[in-house]
């Protein structure tokens, strides 16, 4: 019994055993990927050990930022199943992923996922490996289930402090190592750093990046793909300080700084629409000079998460910026 059909027998037993109790835009690669160069490829990924012996060939992806690397990689083939999508696929990568087999729109659980007989899981967030959700990775490890989590949303000592765009294209590099698509990924990379330094940064704009939340905000705060992407964009975080990713704050704090515009992150389960709304209605939050003035920069959920998609977030920053009165 060869490698492949161990693990796919043992993947079967693991479901059956769990069925008894879920700025510029990025043009997918178009070389074909190899297969099986420069194998074993072994790296320190969120304080654990991986190492790969040959390119995963059925690779499930959690979340958009780990899809749309995949998909800009030209590895869409190899994706058997994705979920917790954040947003629809930039139209760059739409052909390359029209045929995308969502299996959640949230965090799949393990049963759901082990029956696509996956041999990788690429996850966008550590708390996707968890028994609640597609297992952890030492069990999937057991089972010939490599894993690999996106090195930005690593928890604890291994969490970027701060995050930067060399951690970001890193990564980019590290996948294209992990997949067998190493010359695809530093074609992206080098799209990327071009696009970056290209980037003409506003001045003298403060800002504040509105998440979610009503009573309490909860807000952009200095370490994370936020103040990455506000930083590239010319703007001054006015949380810069705090030594987080995101952060809860009262709006008293964003009154007293009165920050010249607000970032506002528009999903489907929370629309910029919607938070909009709430600052023009909310007597608390009308004083605010960029409600007074309607300075809102709206980005795409999916855009904002560590990934491909920063670069064009912050160029998308500046082109709003430019268009204020």
């Amino acid at each position: 019994m060869n490698r492949i059909t161990v693990r796919l027998t043992a993947l079967a037993a693991a479901a059956l055993l769990l069925s008894g109790c879920a700025a510029t835009a990025i043009p997918a690669a178009t070389e074909t990927p190899v297969a099986n160069a420069n194998y074993p490829v072994t790296v320190e990924n969120c304080d654990t050990s991986l190492t790969v012996t040959a390119a995963p060939e059925r690779i499930v992806s959690i979340k958009s930022s780990a899809t749309e690397l995949l998909l800009a990689l030209g590895l869409g083939d190899r994706i058997v199943g994705s979920a917790f999508l954040d947003g629809p696929l930039p139209e760059s990568l739409a052909t390359e992923g029209a045929d995308l087999n969502v299996i959640s729109d949230f965090l799949p659980g393990q049963e759901a996922v082990l029956g696509l007989n996956p041999d990788f899981i690429y996850g966008g967030w550590e708390s996707n490996f968890t028994a609640d959700g597609v297992g952890e990775r030492a069990g999937l490890t057991a089972l010939g289930v490599g894993n690999y989590v996106s090195p930005a949303a690593c928890k604890g000592d291994a969490m970027p402090n701060p995050l930067t765009f060399d951690t970001v294209f890193s990564e980019i590099t590290e996948a294209g190592a992990i997949f067998g698509a190493k010359d695809a990924a530093a074609d992206l990379v080098s799209t990327l750093e071009t696009d970056l330094a290209a980037l003409e940064p506003a001045s003298n704009a403060t800002a504040v990046w509105y998440s979610s939340g009503t009573t309490t905000p909860y807000v952009g705060a200095g370490i994370g793909s936020p103040a990455m992407i506000m930083e590239a964009a010319g703007l001054t975080n006015i949380f810069a300080d705090v030594t987080d990713t995101w952060t809860s704050v009262g709006w008293e704090s964003i009154i007293e700084a009165n920050p010249s515009v607000i970032v506002l992150v528009d999903a489907t389960w929370n629309t910029a629409a919607a938070k909009i709304a709430n600052l023009e209605s909310d007597p608390v939050t009308q004083v605010l000079d960029a409600v007074k003035n309607q300075r809102y920069i709206i980005l795409p959920f999916a855009a904002t998460e560590a990934g491909i998609r920063n670069v064009e977030a912050a160029s998308s920053a500046i082109t709003q910026l430019a268009s204020f009165k």
